[in-house]
């Protein structure tokens, strides 16, 4: 459904598409999940496409949707590997990548994949700045305290930066995004309660000295989707909302009777005509 469902977020005007991401569902999870509870949220059988082969695709039938994550658990990944993957989605969607990135959670995905969880924040903090060294394209190098290419070309490599965000709410992940990235992903949020991290990361870029550069906060909302709601994110300084009409966006009549598609596009459709045109 991802294929035709980015096809029609694109023909209504939408600014992108999410992809999530987990490697596997291990049958032994010690890790507690970062929630009330610790427990994993989604069932064992769920399908977690990998989300640059899933961005790929769907860059391929549409004109100007944009592609993330929420987020990408890149210190899961060899450095390398993770620059070719993004650089060679950017290339193939002209540029409407942006990678958003976070520590993880789940200790048994880094020993599958041969990574130290215990350095995973240390690491991506030197991943982001190494990566945009990767993307620089001729010969390129990096040098660091975990990471260390020698010089090298990765072709191809992105005509344009390629944005990076930081997911996470502990302090280290409000700081690296902060610090340094393009931006931060959150969670779900009433406005009241997303307040406080706005505030926290525009504190924490004022004392960075990067104030003054552009900077992008998305969330998704508890609350009702309506342009009202929209505008007073903005004027909090909430500059993207994650949102998923097919949920919460009743159409008159209803649509049990629907096909799946159908549903989706009439749901997608009217978020446009009543949301996306209000807030233009």
């Amino acid at each position: 459904m991802a294929i035709p469902l980015a096809q029609m977020l694109d023909d209504n005007g939408f600014d992108g598409v999410i992809s999530a991401d987990h490697m596997v569902y291990p049958r032994d999870i010690a890790s507690p999940y970062p929630s009330k509870d610790g427990k994993v949220p989604w069932q064992p059988e769920t399908a977690w496409p990998d989300s640059w082969v899933l961005i790929g695709a769907m860059a391929a039938v549409t004109r100007s949707l944009k592609f993330t994550n929420a987020v990408y658990v890149g210190p899961s990944r060899p450095l390398i590997q993770l620059a070719k993957q993004v650089a060679t989605a950017a290339v193939l969607s002209s540029d409407r990548v942006i990678l958003s990135l976070g520590a993880g959670w789940m200790k048994e995905e880094f020993d599958l994949m041969g990574q130290d969880f215990a350095t995973r924040g240390k690491r991506l903090n030197e991943m982001i700045p190494a990566l945009r060294a990767l993307w620089q394209g001729g010969w390129v190098s990096w040098s660091g305290e975990y990471y260390q290419v020698p010089e090298l070309m990765l072709e191809p490599h992105p005509v344009a930066p390629i944005q990076i965000m930081s997911g996470g709410e502990t302090p280290a992940a409000l700081r690296r995004a902060a610090r340094l990235c393009d931006g931060w992903v959150g969670t779900a949020y009433t406005l009241e309660q997303a307040r406080p991290y706005v505030e926290t990361l525009t504190k924490l870029r004022h004392e960075y000295g990067r104030a003054h550069e552009p900077f992008d906060i998305m969330v998704a909302l508890l609350e009702p989707q309506t342009v009202e709601t929209y505008k007073r994110a903005e004027d909090m300084g909430i500059t993207q909302v994650m949102c998923a009409p097919w949920f919460s966006t009743p159409l008159p009549g209803g649509d049990d009777e629907l096909t799946e598609t159908e549903r989706f596009r009439r749901h997608i459709e009217k978020f446009a005509d009543t949301v996306i045109a209000g807030m233009r």
